[in-house]
Formats: structure tokens, C-alpha cells, sequence
């Protein structure tokens, strides 16, 4: 691959401002400044410099988020500040897109690729990829609600019954839940649909991949093959 396509692949900007890179000297490979933008590189697992900063080749992106209170999923928020902002404008210039959407007050895993297949097929609804959440709520939980939410609820101009498993009570106010599918604000209508309220929403795993308690809120981090694996599993 040549030079400054791989640097415009990447995320450092159009042709013209990849190709000044490089004959300013600005672009190393194996340690060796390159200055000619015909120069070919193996991209496969090729580490390379600009301005210093050291990079790894990446074909596509896919990275996990933390995501806090208050950050609206949308390039183009409304009324809050965007996801996007937590991230680098490098990975952004990418085409980077958010995989599903949280609300601006639901914290916690939230995914991103610039990986348009990859992104289609874990959201696609016939897919029913698992997603865990820790819910606190309004009013205390009773047992009814609990059975309510196992059997499935009824949800306003939705067809069928939304069920959630591997229900765990954890404290009058607070209940840990696994839904199958994703559709707009579905734990909170189930949780009213039942009765009750949600006070506060946090996403803690999708497929079998846990948020780590390392990664602090509004930290990111890269995904590997082995985390792909993970979050695709039903």
C-alpha cells in the first residue's frame, strides 16, 4: 500500500494534507523517515510514527466506551454534549459510528466502528445479541414486578412480549437484567410497564464482553479479535 494512502486510510486527513506529512518528514516507518509519498509500506501489523506518535495499522476500528451521564450517541447532539467528543478526531475522520444508541442519562458500554457489516450485523434485530443493565428505580421492587418482567410485558405499539432473564434482585431499589432485543428505550417501558420507574440506567455487557472496572468513565478502549468474538455471542 502506498504511504499516503494508508495515512489517509487511517484517519490523518485528505491526500493533499497526508501527502505534506510525509514530505515534511513528519512520517517514520521501522525507525526511517520517509519522505516520498509513492513509497509502498506492508500495511499487515505495521507499526509507523507522525509527529512522534507511535500507530498501529488498523483495517477497521472497533472500540468500547464508558459512557457517562449527560453525552447524547449522535455526531450532532440536540441538547447535550456528544459521545464523540470522548473520542480521538483521528478515529472520528474514520467515518467512526456508534453501534446502537444510549440515552444522554443511561451510562456505561457503549460500542463504535468504522466497520459498516460489522455494525449491521450486531444490531440487526434478528440477532437478539444480550445486553445487561443495572436498573435503580423510583419505587421499591416487589416480587410481581419481577415475575412481570420474566414473563414479558406489553409494551405500547410493539408487537409481542419484551422479557428480560437472568433477573437479580440486588436491593429494594435495585434489580440487574438481561433483554434480547433493542428497541427505543425498551428497558425503561418495560420497567414502567410494570409500574414502577427507572431512576437511574447503566449498561454493563453486551454478548458475553464486560465493561472492565478499569475503564473509567469516559475513558475508551480498543477491541481485539477475541472481544469481537465475545460481543457477538447470543
Amino acid at each position: 500500500m502506498r504511504l499516503d494512502k494508508l495515512l489517509i486510510s487511517q484517519g490523518f486527513g485528505p491526500r493533499k494534507e497526508c501527502q505534506f506529512l510525509i514530505e515534511l518528514g513528519a512520517v517514520s516507518v521501522h525507525g526511517e523517515v520517509c519522505k516520498s509519498i509513492k513509497q509502498h509500506v506492508d500495511p499487515k501489523g505495521l507499526e509507523y510514527s507522525v509527529n512522534d506518535t507511535v500507530y498501529q495499522y488498523r483495517e477497521n476500528v472497533y472500540l468500547a466506551l464508558n459512557k457517562p451521564q449527560g453525552y447524547e450517541c449522535s455526531h450532532r447532539p440536540d441538547y447535550h454534549l456528544s459521545v464523540f467528543d470522548l473520542v480521538p478526531e483521528l478515529l472520528i475522520n474514520r467515518g467512526l459510528q456508534a453501534v446502537g444508541r444510549l440515552d444522554q442519562d443511561t451510562t456505561g458500554l457503549i460500542l463504535f466502528t468504522d466497520d459498516g457489516k460489522w455494525l449491521h450485523g450486531l444490531t440487526h434485530p434478528k440477532k437478539h445479541i444480550a445486553k445487561r443493565y443495572l436498573v435503580t428505580t423510583k419505587d421499591p421492587i416487589d416480587a410481581t414486578q419481577i415475575e412481570q418482567l420474566a414473563e414479558g410485558v406489553a409494551l405500547r405499539n410493539e408487537i409481542g412480549l419484551y422479557k428480560a432473564t437472568d433477573l437479580v434482585q440486588v436491593d429494594e431499589y435495585t434489580l440487574q437484567l438481561t433483554i434480547h432485543q433493542g428497541i427505543y428505550h425498551q428497558v425503561k417501558r418495560m420497567i414502567a410497564a410494570t409500574g414502577n420507574a427507572v431512576d437511574t440506567l447503566h449498561r454493563s455487557q453486551i454478548g458475553e464482553w464486560v465493561l472492565p472496572e478499569t475503564l473509567a468513565e469516559g475513558e475508551w478502549q480498543y477491541l481485539e479479535a477475541s472481544d469481537l468474538l465475545k460481543l457477538q455471542h447470543q
